[in-house]
């Protein structure tokens, strides 16, 4: 296959990213989460405490959006929000043990189904993907796109 006549990128992410998700849905009903609030815990568990701010931009929502999401994990206790010290306006968000044990069973069931689609690829062909994937996830395409003259 050459360049031509190869599919866009985006068609061919959109199928495997659509049979990603719609695997992941189960899973996620499994264990009482929605799509945003299974970000919500992923962003909280892998990095820093976060303010309600500085989350939103980190999972590129809208910060009134996720409003509701925190207010559920909340009151889950998934998640909790406190003062922020150097500013009593400002919530910190940091996740809870119940909300790392939730976090924990959810990746454990998404990477399964992950597994297995990964496992139709050979085991050489699968390290390059991700590594290229990862590569990809990690800097900003459209500005990359945006910045550099086609041709």
């Amino acid at each position: 296959m050459t360049t031509d006549d190869r599919p866009d990128l985006a068609a061919m992410l959109h199928r495997l990213t659509r049979a990603l998700v719609d695997a992941e849905h189960p899973v996620l009903a499994a264990n009482d989460l929605t799509m945003w609030g299974y970000t919500v815990l992923t962003a909280l568990a892998t990095g820093p405490t976060r303010t309600q701010a500085a989350l939103a931009q980190a999972i590129r929502a809208d910060k009134t959006r996720i409003i509701p999401v925190l207010d559920d994990l909340q009151e889950r206790g998934l998640i909790e929000r406190r003062p922020d010290p150097g500013d009593r306006r400002v919530r910190l968000l940091a996740i809870t043990p119940a909300g790392r044990r939730v976090f924990g069973r959810t990746r454990t069931g998404i990477r399964a189904g992950e597994e297995r689609v990964l496992a139709l690829l050979p085991a050489a062909d699968r390290r390059t993907f991700l590594r290229a994937l990862r590569t990809l996830s990690d800097v900003d395409v459209a500005a990359t796109a945006r910045a550099r003259p086609s041709g």
